[in-house]
């Protein structure tokens, strides 16, 4: 496990190296992506041993890996997250904004008011309004670096139109470990007007020490007649590319109707993906996961350390995931000044905040999951591209 070793991605048809410099006009050859939330680091050997086997074998036929696929997740769940989960409620779907998109087609219609709390991840108001139902934007605080929630005001916001939330816990990209006071909060919120929660928990495993990730069954048992779960190994383990991820569902009344319409549209699980799944999520797996997290922290440590010595900038303070959410705010400068200055004086792709909505305007995310030397690197351009402000 050597997460120093330099991965050139360039030129495979990568999103985050390949596409930096037509999108942000970030130059290819001088660019350093932290945009897209991959990580640049190779993939754990037991998963590209198992992918490795199934190619060695040269048929890529129909498959039945379903049950040592929903086994691997079970067992994952209850060992790493204490969760105990019933195999039939995991749906497959093509990664978790794929989710996000089945369970709106599934449970809402056209015209419904779908609750976000912003700043969030940028792909569901796209696949909302994809869908023809409306964003509600709920702003978070910003208190003392965290983000916290204000249902005091998100109550008053509501007219009756919304039929669902969705919660990123943990949060993106405000990196926040929800408690369990705040979950049960966002728990009788859906109660009270009768939503439906969708709890987005991809980067579950990414929660640094002096944190806990709790599941939202765990933290409100009694919502399980409302609760979808997304989950997915892709952020930690590196496989987004196979665009795996799961929908799990305890309520017999509403498993019964996705898998309806998980039917009608005759959707199935991607093998490479299932095996891909059922190899990370193992013991050998944990241990490669929990060497992956430490790396991480160690980049955390360096890029907030640096960040807090440029005069007007600020990180929020990281629980988890591997994406720093960077304030702009002090610098006085306008949205297009900050920007062109990480992107074109730095020559680092970050994503634009005012893409993860209302909220988002000062900040700017940065992937974090890369070589150490690759975040010294950047910490130094930040550090240049802002020196008149020493």
């Amino acid at each position: 496990m050597n997460f120093d070793e330099l991965v050139d991605r360039h030129g495979t048809y990568c999103s985050k190296w390949d596409g930096m410099e037509p999108i942000y006009g970030v130059p290819r050859d001088e660019g350093l992506a932290m945009w897209v939330a991959d990580s640049d680091f190779k993939i754990a050997d037991v998963i590209s041993e198992r992918l490795r086997s199934v190619i060695d074998a040269g048929i890529l036929g129909y498959v039945d890996a379903e049950t040592p696929y929903r086994e691997a997740i079970q067992w994952w769940m209850k060992n790493r997250h204490g969760w105990d989960l019933d195999t039939n409620g995991i749906f497959t779907t093509t990664g978790l904004v794929n989710g996000v998109g089945m369970c709106l087609d599934a449970f809402t219609k056209p015209g419904d008011g779908i609750v976000l709390f912003t700043p969030v991840y940028h792909a569901f108001a796209k696949v909302i309004r994809n869908a023809g139902r409306e964003v509600v934007e709920c702003q978070m605080v910003n208190s003392d670096g965290y983000y916290s929630l204000d249902f005091d005001a998100y109550d008053a916001q509501m007219t009756g139109k919304e039929t669902m939330v969705i919660l990123c816990s943990p949060h993106n990209p405000g990196g926040r470990v929800w408690s369990q006071e705040e979950l049960r909060a966002v728990a009788d919120f859906a109660k009270r007007h009768d939503l439906l929660l969708l709890s987005d928990e991809i980067h579950q495993d990414l929660v640094f020490d002096g944190n806990t990730h709790i599941p939202m069954p765990n933290a409100a048992p009694d919502i399980v007649d409302r609760l979808l779960m997304l989950t997915a190994p892709s952020k930690t383990f590196n496989i987004a590319g196979l665009h795996t991820g799961q929908v799990i569902i305890s309520d017999p009344d509403l498993r019964a109707k996705f898998k309806s319409r998980m039917l009608a549209l005759s959707l199935a699980p991607n093998s490479l993906g299932q095996f891909a799944t059922a190899a990370a999520y193992s013991p050998e797996g944990a241990a490669w996961a929990d060497a992956q997290l430490a790396y991480i922290d160690g980049n955390r440590q360096v890029f907030d350390a640096a960040i807090s010595g440029i005069p007007g900038l600020s990180s929020m303070k990281l629980q988890s995931t591997y994406l720093a959410w960077v304030d702009f705010t002090g610098t006085g400068m306008a949205r297009e000044e900050f920007t062109h200055r990480v992107e074109q004086g730095a020559k680092i792709a970050a994503n634009h905040g005012t893409t993860f909505g209302t909220g988002g305007e000062s900040f700017l995310r940065f992937n974090l999951a890369t070589q150490r030397s690759r975040i010294e690197e950047a910490c130094q351009r930040l550090t240049e591209a802002f020196g008149d402000l020493q």
